[in-house]
């Protein structure tokens, strides 16, 4: 019995004397070294990604074109503000018709729609050289949600195209407030603009997210069926489409974003790697784009035609184009704090909307800052050919 018990106080004895040799090795970093000579298929590796380097790594040293040799693929999701996209990229219909950035000045542009705001992320994600696109007109919000998940394509801003000013709505059934939402279905397309409005109205109603019911829906189009269908008390998505709805059974428009017209911006967003390697290319597009604002400003027929034949859900075009009015020079230099005053800079949308999405979704990786985000050099040329 002794010997039994002095074996067992010299085994816990050696465990310790394990312990504290482990622990002293920890320490000193030799348990690391140990472990990289004896196990080194063990070794932790990092894994790298086009995000570890700078965007424009692949520019070439000469400048051997201005411009790409093949079209240049902007994304976008079908809004009022998309009409000038149209008009500058040209009708791609039976009867194709050059639009204004090939006429004026001389860059080839193809104007892609998508349905679904994760859709469009991935296809800038991959970038026009390997089927997706070089650049993408999205709202603010979503490159503050997206900032991790488009940390490859180093996204650049370049330019304000428009704001919503009454072409998001939430619309009801059987609610006649938006305090009255609590305990409610409410449905809204993840990862979309109107998520982000509907947010900003329970805060509005002093309510939690988590005091509704979410329904997630297939995209924002899909706002109106909810509600005819009983799938949805509540829902967000475009104002034509959930109003008509709402109405038919007895329902009502409660909020549109003509409430909080600085609260949805559209912005073009190109690749890092595209900005950089083709510099010309996007000050032809933001010259472009503003003439085009410009024209859909005098006289918003014509895009709105466009913008119908390729957004039929969107309902009356004209009534779209009207509520998403186009974003002069004056308002782009005011909004990136170039000149002027705006009352809700990119710099505070952006960053508000990072902070947000951080909390809500108890994110650690680090986003990247607004001014990281920027790409000025354009409207900065403007900005100096227009003068004082």
């Amino acid at each position: 019995m002794s010997w039994r018990r002095k074996g067992g106080l010299y085994l816990f004895l050696a465990l310790l004397l394990l312990v504290g040799l482990w622990a002293l090795a920890s320490a000193t970093g030799w348990l690391e070294v140990l472990q990289v000579r004896m196990f080194p298929s063990l070794r932790q590796r990092a894994p790298l990604s086009a995000g570890d380097f700078p965007a424009g790594v692949t520019a070439p040293g000469d400048e051997v074109a201005s411009i790409p040799l093949r079209p240049t693929a902007i994304g976008f999701i079908p809004r009022g503000s998309a009409a000038s996209l149209l008009v500058a990229a040209g009708d791609t219909g039976p009867e194709p018709r050059p639009g204004l950035l090939r006429s004026a000045y001389a860059i080839d542009v193809r104007a892609i729609p998508f349905a679904r705001e994760e859709e469009l992320r991935a296809a800038l994600a991959a970038g026009g050289e390997r089927g997706g696109v070089d650049l993408a007109a999205i709202t603010v919000d979503r490159l503050a949600a997206w900032a991790v998940a488009l940390r490859d394509a180093a996204p650049r801003v370049e330019m304000l195209l428009g704001r919503s000013r009454g072409e998001d709505a939430l619309a009801a059934v059987g609610v006649s407030s938006l305090a009255a939402l609590k305990g409610k279905r409410l449905g809204t397309a993840p990862q979309s603009s109107g998520q982000y409005f509907a947010l900003w109205l329970l805060m509005r109603a002093g309510l939690a997210p988590s005091e509704v019911r979410w329904v997630d829906l297939a995209s924002s189009f899909d706002a109106g069926r909810a509600l005819r269908e009983g799938r949805a008390d509540a829902a967000v998505g475009m104002a034509a489409d959930v109003e008509a709805a709402a109405r038919e059974r007895g329902g009502q428009l409660l909020a549109t974003t003509a409430d909080a017209p600085h609260l949805v911006a559209t912005i073009l967003v190109a690749r890092g790697e595209f900005a950089a390697r083709y510099p010309d290319a996007i000050r032809r597009i933001v010259r472009g784009l503003l003439d085009a604002n410009a024209a859909q400003l005098k006289d918003p027929s014509v895009g709105a035609r466009l913008l119908g034949d390729v957004a039929p859900q969107l309902g009356d075009p004209g009534e779209a184009v009207r509520s998403s009015a186009p974003a002069t020079l004056k308002d782009n230099l005011a909004f990136f704090g170039l000149a002027g005053e705006a009352p809700v800079t990119y710099e505070e949308l952006y960053q508000s909307a990072v902070q947000l999405f951080a909390k809500l979704e108890r994110r650690t990786e680090p986003a990247r800052g607004a001014g990281e985000t920027l790409d000025l050099s354009a409207l900065r040329g403007l900005q100096e050919a227009r003068g004082p």
